[in-house]
């Protein structure tokens, strides 16, 4: 596909690359991984071929009413493929931000903002297990081992402080501090700022026998978690370790229900407001969100109230 643009009196070779100025202008490693991911896709069906340096700068010079059109016909593409609309959003997102980054080198003249992303229910399902259920997960990690201390530590900050998974990954020893009972997390959309959460007693308890056990007390710098398998040891644990430990103990356990570390957190939060008679304002500062919008989805998926409000105006009539 021929992408027309207006000519420029700098060359190619003395621009910036403005997909690395992008990823590199990124925190997270998971939206860097999304970001090429989404950009190959959209640059493979405008173009027929991989985003080049050449081909990139192409797009971002195009005319307003090109680049919106191109931009359009992909999302197109992208329904007709049924994909759900937080995919779609997501691949849009990687194109704005590629068009935006462009506008900040002074490499393009347009906004995408006209192509407007698909409306998103977010968390339909905040549904997850009883505490008796996940009681049950842990009973079957087997503390006497090396392993056994590190996975019931996690799974205590699962269940106990709605911790996502990033969160636990991406902990350092020095983080913990048992003596206050606390732990610093890089939160959700923080940055390098950390927040601060207090611990149970239990989680205190088994992040100190993990730490005490792996001699790893003095190594404040170094991963909270690690890996013990041979081939990897020593090195961080990732996010996709904790999600099939989480998968692997909720199947032995007979939870029939899909389990993840994100379900975890689902349970925990929606178990808080169980038991806190549905206070939003402490719900919220246990969760971290921060919206409570967010948090009314737990309550409502909690209380059923759309099935309550069905059965008293069914019995009307």
């Amino acid at each position: 596909m021929n992408l027309t643009h207006s000519p420029h009196s700098i060359t190619i070779d003395s621009d910036p690359d403005v997909i690395e100025q992008l990823l590199s202008d990124t925190r997270s490693d998971n939206t860097k991984r999304a970001y090429e991911k989404d950009m190959k896709d959209f640059f493979l069906f405008v173009a027929g071929c991989l985003p080049s340096q050449k081909l990139v700068l192409e797009f971002l010079r195009l005319e307003q009413h090109h680049a919106v059109a191109l931009v359009l016909k992909y999302k197109a593409h992208l329904i007709r493929k049924e994909l759900s609309e937080a995919t779609v959003n997501r691949r849009l997102s990687a194109i704005k931000s590629l068009a935006s980054m462009g506008r900040k080198l002074n490499l393009c003249n347009y906004t995408l903002e006209d192509v407007k992303g698909e409306k998103v229910e977010s968390y339909r399902d905040t549904s997850g297990v009883a505490p008796e259920d996940y009681a049950k997960v842990l009973k079957l990690v087997d503390r006497d081992t090396l392993k056994g201390k590190r996975d019931y530590a996690m799974l205590r900050l699962l269940w106990d402080n709605a911790l996502r998974r990033s969160e636990i990954c991406n902990l350092n020893v020095g983080d913990f501090d048992a003596q206050i009972s606390t732990l610093s997390i890089l939160g959700k959309g923080k940055g390098t700022q950390k927040v601060t959460v207090d611990l149970s007693r239990k989680t205190v308890e088994a992040i100190v026998d993990w730490l005490i056990a792996s001699h790893r007390t003095s190594f404040t710098r170094k991963p909270l978690f690690i890996v013990l398998a041979y081939n990897g040891n020593r090195k961080r644990l990732s996010g996709e370790a904790i999600r099939r430990l989480v998968d692997e103990l909720c199947k032995k356990a007979g939870i029939k229900k899909q389990m993840s570390p994100h379900r975890v957190r689902h349970s925990s939060i929606t178990t808080v407001l169980d038991n806190n008679n549905g206070n939003y304002r402490a719900t919220q500062r246990f969760s971290r969100h921060s919206k409570p919008d967010t948090v009314m989805k737990y309550d409502d998926n909690r209380q059923k109230l759309q099935k309550k409000m069905t059965d008293i105006i069914a019995d009307l009539v």
